[in-house]
């Protein structure tokens, strides 16, 4: 997968091409994030002033649960290789209110750059933690006494000895060998929450942070194999290679530049128009309010710095059932320029949502049966009848879209999936005829709500 981020920036075209491999159908909106993605390079390559002036392409994807809002997103921000969050709205409250404050999801979002940029920067030095992890196994096996010093001869009998240990560890003798080691004590200093009005909790505030450079780090002892040591040891010479400053500065850069937030369910907070001066749209409202800050860019205090959201894109998403876009106020429908509204999917999107994917069902429950020595088939028909048996369920209950392909097919293969490997070995092919007697009746039945699907 190529990233934005490395310099292999790809076109809207190959934007959408990617997100093809596992979205089905929702050309529309695809093509929307495409464009938004590659605004970002775009604007990230202006020179002058009005760089500064180029504000991000903000989106509100509208439709019913399961067609692919989340998952469009999601790749999007594989993709771009960006840091990214997925918060629901309804989760927020107003200001003054107990609950999580809406600046929150820009702090998480730091985190998770933090935590993309410290393991990129972790696996750059991983070869060279390892080699330094071999020496500390090394000098475990052959520890050098304190109070003696080695004479000339003992001295290179010594190394012999060391070299022929780190052959041992390199071809994997040595792995299940048990030593004793000793490494630091990352509970020695308990953490402490503190709790305020504006989210203080979310900064991640604790006693070890700031006394750290008070109390001294202990060490504990600990009974592993030398494979279980060698990777805590590569740990902890990683940690010691990288610049956490740095770290937290790329991070930061990361965020502001190239992070996306997904708000989920923004419905959820619109004022309906029909139940205008009711209590509980007072307070969504309110949130609203507090959201517009954080989309039209303000200063976010995290613990790694000051993020400014300026730039940063949100996606909003949410069925608008109840509600419509138009209901959330002005001022934040002007922050989402760009609407776009998914369909509903139809039974030949699922019949390509269970083959086509890299991600595809089908070819998941293949993969699980594969680690069982059973291979298992769909003929074409038994796929035709499973799409069309969700679609009427879809029908005949709430539309969920191609999550109801998820509990049809968990239905479907619930004896399988049970019964293999203790009394099913054989190869399996999933017929048309199967399908029907397993699921039929159900599907018939008026009264689905008794029934998992």
């Amino acid at each position: 997968m190529k990233f934005l981020e490395f310099g292999k920036e790809l076109t809207p075209r190959e934007i959408v091409k990617e997100l093809d491999q596992y979205i089905i159908g929702q050309e529309k909106a695809k093509k929307a994030v495409a464009i938004a993605l590659r605004n970002r390079w775009r604007r990230q390559h202006v020179e002058g002033d009005i760089k500064e002036d180029i504000m991000p392409n903000n989106i509100i994807l509208i439709g019913p649960t399961g067609v692919g809002k989340t998952e469009i997103a999601r790749r999007l921000s594989n993709l771009a290789h960006a840091p990214f969050i997925k918060v629901e709205a309804s989760k927020f409250t107003e200001i003054g209110y107990v609950g999580r404050d809406v600046e929150s999801m820009i702090r998480d979002l730091a985190n998770i750059a933090v935590n993309m940029v410290r393991a990129e920067r972790m696996e750059e030095v991983e070869e060279q933690a390892g080699l330094m992890a071999n020496e500390r196994i090394l000098d475990i096996l052959l520890p050098l006494s304190p109070t003696k010093t080695p004479e000339e001869g003992e001295t290179v009998s010594i190394s012999n000895t060391r070299e022929k240990f780190r052959q041992m560890l390199d071809n994997g003798t040595m792995e299940d060998r048990v030593v004793e080691i000793n490494i630091s004590d990352n509970g020695n200093v308990a953490s402490m929450q503190i709790f305020g009005p504006v989210g203080m909790e979310e900064m991640g505030m604790d006693l070890k942070e700031m006394l750290g450079n008070v109390f001294p780090k202990k060490k504990k002892k600990k009974k592993v194999t030398v494979k279980e040591a060698r990777e805590l040891f590569k740990i902890e010479e990683a940690q010691k290679m990288i610049d956490m400053e740095a770290i937290k500065k790329e991070a930061i850069r990361r965020v502001e530049q190239s992070g996306i937030v997904f708000l989920d369910e923004i419905d959820k907070i619109a004022k309906n128009s029909d139940s205008a001066g009711k209590g509980p749209d007072v307070s969504r409202e309110g949130v609203q309010r507090d959201i517009l800050p954080i989309v039209e860019g303000s200063n976010v205090q995290t613990k790694y710095g000051v993020v400014k959201t300026d730039h940063i894109l949100f996606i909003a998403a949410g069925a608008f059932h109840m509600t419509k876009p138009s209901d959330l106020i002005p001022e934040l429908q002007g922050r989402f320029p760009i609407r776009q509204e998914l369909s509903s999917l139809s039974r030949e999107d699922f019949i390509k949502i269970l083959k086509n994917p890299k991600n595809a069902l089908l070819k998941q429950y293949k993969a699980l049966l594969s680690t069982e020595g059973v291979e298992i088939e769909f003929e074409e028909d038994a796929v035709d009848e499973i799409a069309l048996l969700a679609t009427k369920a879809n029908e005949k209950m709430e539309n969920i879209g191609a999550r109801r392909l998820h509990t049809i097919l968990s239905t479907l293969l619930e004896d399988i999936l049970y019964n293999v490997p203790d009394e099913m070995t054989e190869n399996i092919t999933i017929t048309r005829t199967m399908v029907q007697e397993k699921l039929n009746e159900i599907i018939q039945d008026n009264d689905l709500s008794k029934y998992i699907l």
